[in-house]
């Protein structure tokens, strides 16, 4: 098998057949969002590499007593047809003159402010620019599997609405579950104690009966599987602000109060502690974070399941070995930093198509975006699936 090896690009071992298909794809992914610009600033084939390595290692998603199969074969492009999404990439940008201080319905019986301008990490970055990346990347590729997506806010520039009116507008888009992308902060220097991710549920009774009917069922049963997913891609839940389990209980938050349908409002990590705004910043950990989110909403939609996958070593060798357990793998923290682990070889947990994207978050922790361009090969180009195809595209897009 052809690899792409040190000094020499991947590009001069790709098929023309393949760099058209690559160019198709981006083109058609750019006339369908032209109205919404990706941020990203990754090049096509390190975006390429990423995908395909990801694929390769988890080539085979096949049950344990099943023989290997292409990872190919296992997408459609159309698994999630019928299924409709609400993003919501918290706050927004700063051209708008809106007041950020009005009073709006809280959803129990009070008011709060309509917005706030979010947290900024340590080395500058607006947590609304963040919110946004890992948004439209988890867009991309849910739409490649055929979902509709709808998102509270059209770009990172101008205003996205006040938070009753998100609630409003992902009910009325009927969405089989909504995402609310946030990152927290705990102080506005720096804390190197607090960190991890956590997902906010809500107080239960609400008043709303449409708002308690979809959090007290659909919206707590997406959360918890979106925890599952954020510790099968690596990162441990955050030990600080009450959180338990990955989950923070409040009463305060007004979007799950005032939502009728299911809600999940994740905070991606702790913008203020070194190691967690690192992975925030960069364009590899917001890869993370999409990944984890994409395949959290893909366990919902779908349904977990426990086939087994296999190891990135089995994958090469074109073998598949069960797990020794179909819980998913505790997380312990990595050398980089306290909120990410490494996730073990063999972990299972979810429906086939997200551990197809899951696997490839061990890359990125290991070779970085640039490095996994080396992974990709002749032979493998054909295993991109659609899913890999709309991450691609949103990533390739100048």
């Amino acid at each position: 098998m052809s690899r792409c090896g040190r000094g020499v690009a991947c590009s001069e071992l790709m098929s023309e057949r393949v760099q058209n298909h690559v160019r198709t794809n981006s083109s058609r992914a750019r006339s369908q969002s032209s109205d919404v610009r990706p941020q990203s600033t990754l090049k096509r084939s390190t975006a390429f590499g990423v995908l395909s390595a990801g694929l390769l290692a988890l080539s085979v998603i096949v049950p344990a007593t099943s023989s290997a199969a292409p990872a190919a074969d296992q997408t459609s492009g159309s698994e999630l047809a019928g299924k409709t999404v609400f993003l919501d990439p918290g706050h927004q940008g700063t051209g708008h003159s809106e007041d950020l201080s009005k009073q709006v319905d809280d959803g129990r019986g009070g008011t709060k402010d309509c917005q706030t301008t979010g947290m900024t990490t340590l080395d500058g970055v607006a947590e609304h620019t963040i919110n946004w990346n890992v948004s439209q990347l988890v867009k991309s590729s849910l739409e490649s599997l055929g979902a509709t997506v709808v998102t509270s806010r059209a770009d990172d520039s101008g205003w996205g609405g006040c938070v009753d009116d998100r609630a409003r507008a992902a009910t009325r888009s009927g969405a089989d579950v909504a995402v609310s992308i946030h990152a927290d902060s705990t102080t506005t220097g720096t804390d190197t104690g607090k960190h991890g991710f956590h997902l906010i549920v809500p107080t239960l009774p609400i008043p709303d009966a449409a708002a308690q009917a979809a959090q007290s069922e659909g919206g707590r049963t997406a959360s918890n599987l979106m925890r599952d997913s954020y510790e099968r891609a690596g990162f441990t839940s955050a030990n600080y602000a009450g959180v338990n389990d990955g989950l923070q209980e409040r009463g305060d938050i007004a979007g799950p109060a005032l939502t009728g349908v299911p809600l999940v409002f994740v905070e991606m990590g702790n913008g203020s502690n070194p190691d967690d705004a690192s992975v925030l910043e960069s364009s590899e950990g917001q890869l993370k974070h999409a990944i984890a989110i994409s395949t959290g909403v893909i366990d919902y939609l779908l349904g977990p399941d426990t086939t087994a996958v296999a190891s990135p070593e089995d994958a090469e060798s074109g073998t598949a070995t069960a797990p020794s357990s179909l819980s998913p793998s505790p997380s312990t923290p990595s050398a980089a930093g306290p909120s990410v682990a490494t996730p073990s070889a063999g972990a299972s947990g979810g429906t086939p198509l997200a551990r197809l994207l899951s696997g490839i978050s061990p890359y990125l922790d290991s070779a970085g975006i640039g490095g996994l361009s080396d992974l990709v090969t002749e032979d493998n180009v054909d295993a991109v699936s659609n899913f890999a195809q709309g991450l691609l595209t949103q990533l390739a897009a100048p």
